[in-house]
């Protein structure tokens, strides 16, 4: 595989975990807000490239300073190389996320079958019905994803949902519906939308800090944990 940015130390990619994160070019989405807009719309060609061999090098010299490796993008789950690579840094002894917007749910049950993937982060765009304007692509069908989150709701590998709230595109009302959708799920984030200055879209916005926890206690009945991220 061939990464496009790799993070060498994080303390928030992966919970609980001292990690390295590494990114995958390419999303079948083109969400406006999304951050990493030049991993889904540059060309190949420019973009930042790691090799594969040339990231497990440096895994293999943090042996001991990391706990896990978070794989992101992107979209991680459109490389096909992605089930071996998980493979190869699971067996150096590092825990590893998988972040996935969960349109490919044959995919991602394939690679929790491995016993690879020690937990899931899972995007939730939207209340089912707004997917298509929230993640930029007209006449979305976001059956598959329902069908993501359903198989993480069941299974045994630990996971999250979250959220990246917009003031253009997001309401009480469709984080109620999200709650009805996934009531009784683990655990839900909320993150607040920060422009990086690198967007697909423009002229998006985020929440106050106050309008963000009033969100949280909101939905806070619905899922076993709720938590805010990006808000001081």
């Amino acid at each position: 595989m061939t990464f496009c940015g790799l993070q060498t130390l994080s303390l928030v990619d992966f919970p609980g975990k001292v990690a390295a994160t590494v990114f995958t070019g390419g999303c079948n989405l083109c969400c406006p807000y999304c951050h990493n807009a030049r991993l889904v719309t540059a060309p190949p060609e420019l973009r930042e490239h790691h090799e594969e061999e040339e990231v497990l090098e440096f895994l293999s010299s943090r042996k001991g300073l990391l706990d896990g490796v978070a794989l992101s993008g992107g979209e991680p789950l459109l490389h096909a190389g992605l089930s071996d690579f998980a493979a190869r840094i699971k067996a150096m002894g590092f825990a590893v996320k998988l972040d996935t917007n969960g349109c490919d749910p044959q995919r991602l049950q394939a690679i929790l079958e491995t016993g690879n993937i020690d937990y899931v982060a899972m995007d939730i765009k939207n209340s089912l019905p707004k997917y298509p304007p929230t993640v930029g692509v007209l006449g979305f069908d976001a059956a598959p994803v329902a069908e993501s989150a359903a198989l993480l709701m069941e299974g045994a590998t630990d996971y999250e949902f979250r959220t990246t709230l917009v003031r253009e595109l997001h309401t009480r009302a469709d984080l109620l519906d999200i709650a009805r959708w996934l009531t009784g799920a683990r655990r839900y984030f909320l993150q607040n939308f920060i422009d990086s200055g690198e967007l697909i879209g423009s002229g998006l916005h985020g929440f106050s800090p106050d309008e963000m926890r009033t969100f949280a206690e909101t939905v806070r009945s619905f899922y076993g944990e709720v938590s805010l991220r990006g808000v001081d």
